[in-house]
């Protein structure tokens, strides 16, 4: 490999993720966050990998924050960096990777937003006056689901009491339970979604199947309706979590229904059910 101009370093970087088989979601964020520092860097004119040093990447860092993306987005963007450099130290293109010299962006961790008894309720009951916005929000408070994964959904994931979960991002296939409430909202929806040629299990009014950005909508919806703040879709699976294992369930169980790959991931949920029964208990006591 004796191309050291960066745009064409990033395609052959792509085309390696894809021989390696990763998700089409994962190429999509790579590309995208490459594109991006390359771009940053045509404004720096550097077009040849090798002149590119650990001060460049660590203005384009700087730069995104001074732009309004968060300290989270940028970490995340740094690792991207650092993925493909070591894909090029690894090719031989270059000797050094700078990237690792290049601190992450400190930021405070915001622990996982978990939806009250009343607010539950209450986006449960709104819900109700649409049987495919009822679906929608059952299925994500009951199977913890990734919205990613609701919009995948596909008419034959719908088993009798589980659904098929289709690989999303880096998640692999699995079978989540799916209980009486979770069925119901699902029949009563395919009662008013209408033929139409598509397969999926939600589709748009014209028939198209329901994008994330529709999902987003459609929740976002509910929640200012019944008066939810600072909460977002990925809340409702975080609700899940802890319910279930405030409820008993082992971190195991709901690590392999909710796709989480480390244990870690689930097990910072038991703090926070723990939290809240203490404090129930305290309201008790008053």
């Amino acid at each position: 490999m004796d191309n050291y101009i960066i745009p064409s370093l990033i395609e052959k970087f792509v085309s390696f993720l894809k021989q390696q088989e990763k998700s089409q979601f994962t190429i999509v964020a790579y590309k995208k966050d490459l594109e991006q520092f390359a771009g940053f860097l045509t404004g720096q004119e550097k077009n040849d990998i090798r002149d590119v040093t650990k001060e460049n990447i660590g203005d384009f860092i700087s730069s995104l924050i001074q732009n309004n993306y968060t300290k989270k987005s940028a970490s995340r963007k740094l690792n991207s960096v650092r993925t493909f450099f070591r894909y090029l130290k690894n090719e031989g293109v270059i000797n050094q990777n700078p990237a690792l010299d290049v601190s992450h962006p400190k930021y405070t961790k915001i622990p996982p937003r978990i939806l009250t008894k009343i607010e539950y309720r209450a986006l449960r009951d709104f819900s109700k006056e649409d049987s495919r916005t009822y679906a929608i929000v059952e299925i994500l408070l009951q199977t913890g689901l990734r919205i990613g994964e609701l919009a995948n959904l596909m008419l034959e994931d719908i088993k009798k009491d589980s659904l098929v979960i289709r690989p999303y991002g880096k998640g692999k296939e699995r079978i989540v339970p799916a209980n009486r409430i979770v069925q119901s909202a699902i029949s009563s929806h395919l009662k008013t979604r209408g033929e139409g040629s598509s397969r999926y299990l939600f589709i748009t009014r014209t028939g198209n199947p329901l994008l994330i950005r529709n999902i987003r909508q459609i929740i976002g919806r509910c929640f200012r309706e019944v008066g939810i703040e600072n909460a977002t879709v990925n809340d409702l699976r975080n609700t899940f979590i802890s319910h279930q294992l405030a409820n008993g369930a082992s971190v195991e169980y709901i690590a392999k229904v909710v796709g989480h790959r480390r244990l870690s991931s689930t097990e910072k949920f038991i703090f926070l059910s723990v939290e809240r029964f203490e404090k129930k208990e305290r309201l008790k006591e008053l």
